[in-house]
């Protein structure tokens, strides 16, 4: 039976509230993402300024990440989560309407912002709830993200296919952030706060393995799936000639597969171990990215991206449970400090990829991913010797 704390909610019910937040952030994500077309006609600006505009979201998203590290340090991650939450609906609701261009900028940035404070304090939550289970939960709760990704792609199909403007779609996962922010005030996972001798103390070189080794897998994967979320349909439809009705499989293929090993996940990562799983993750993304080289063909595509992202799937919550846990005494400050990789693997996924697909064509460009995941392999077995003793810590909420 799960215990319960001191506002009388168990830790099974707390863990299916974070699992919310996690689908408001994938929710709010595949809306703009989607809704991108409708917005470039209705400000009138072109794909440089779309770029320029996507390029400075990541920039505040990785300061929104350092953000969160430095609220959770103080309050605790629950506030730091909460009030991501509450700025990402902010963000999306001020996205519905038309301004000009310089305020839909300046809107975009503080999501961005919100983006990346719950970005990182969503794995603080789920790494804090995992180890109050006992149990792994990350996957799943990774799966939770995933799902709301797909669902808010099609509601946005539904929405456009009605007649309706993609605002609507928009507005409903600003509403839903809204709320999941508003009840997470109180009820998500409290948190724990660092004294500020003991941040001093591991925030120097103990954490620095930690931070490297989790980092890299969670570089590795976030190149993987910014390269095939950003270039899997362009490939099929420009470089194979696959139909426009065909050219979005690819990335339908991937996302499924993702979900699909983060409902699995949890129930192997005990039997196998963290070790395994990991470098069978890499080693899964680096096969299906080598497909997509060798076999230039659809079929073989659409496989190889399915096949990248059942690595992918698995790596981005083994990552960060991995860091939590091994610097469990400082797990807030070192999760956000390993979400900055994110932001660096995605956008090297995105711009090196296309910086290439003139001079070698996007098909060659897709070793790019396959060279990441080699380089990142041998980093990855050094995951069985990351432990940092720590000093005590105190609860967030007294």
């Amino acid at each position: 039976m799960d215990d319960v704390d001191s506002t009388g909610m168990s830790a099974g019910a707390r863990a299916r509230l974070i699992g919310a937040g996690y689908a408001a952030q994938g929710l709010g994500y595949a809306a703009v993402v989607t809704a991108l077309p409708a917005f470039k006609d209705r400000q009138g600006i072109d794909d440089t300024f779309v770029s320029a505009i996507l390029l400075l979201v990541c920039v505040a998203a990785a300061g929104g990440s350092m953000l969160a590290d430095k609220v959770a340090a103080r309050w605790g991650s629950r506030y730091a989560l909460a009030s991501g939450l509450l700025l990402v609906a902010a963000g999306l609701a001020g996205a519905t309407i038309a301004t000009p261009n310089a305020v839909f900028a300046a809107i975009l940035l503080a999501y961005g912002v919100g983006l990346g404070a719950v970005d990182a304090s969503l794995s603080m939550q789920g790494v804090l709830v995992q180890a109050r289970l006992g149990r792994s939960v990350m996957s799943r709760l990774f799966a939770a993200y995933t799902a709301a990704a797909i669902a808010a792609a099609l509601l946005m199909s539904g929405v456009l296919a009605s007649g309706a403007g993609a605002a609507l779609a928009v507005g409903v996962a600003a509403v839903y952030a809204a709320l999941i922010g508003v009840i997470g005030w109180r009820l998500f996972e409290p948190g724990r706060t660092l004294r500020a001798a003991a941040v001093h103390e591991q925030g120097g070189r103990a954490l620095r393995p930690i931070v490297l080794v989790c980092g890299m897998l969670i570089f590795t994967a976030f190149l993987v799936d910014s390269a095939v979320s950003t270039w899997s349909s362009v490939y099929l439809q420009d470089s194979l000639d696959a139909a426009a009705s065909v050219a979005p499989l690819g990335y339908a293929a991937y996302q499924a597969a993702v979900l699909v090993s983060r409902l699995v996940a949890d129930h192997v990562m005990p039997r196998a171990g963290r070790l395994v799983v990991a470098v069978g993750g890499l080693t899964v993304c680096g096969i299906g990215c080598g497909l997509v080289v060798a076999l230039p063909t659809i079929g073989a595509a659409v496989t190889g991206f399915a096949i990248s992202g059942i690595g992918v799937g698995v790596l981005v919550p083994l990552a960060f449970s991995a860091a939590g846990e091994a610097a469990a005494e400082s797990s807030d400050e070192v999760i956000a400090r390993v979400n900055l990789f994110n932001y660096g693997g995605a956008l090297l996924g995105a711009v090196l990829i296309g910086a290439l697909s003139e001079p070698v064509g996007l098909r060659i460009a897709f070793l790019i991913p396959v060279v990441a995941v080699i380089l990142t392999l041998p980093l990855a077995r050094r995951l069985r010797d990351l432990t940092v003793p720590g000093p005590a810590l105190k609860s967030a909420a007294g």
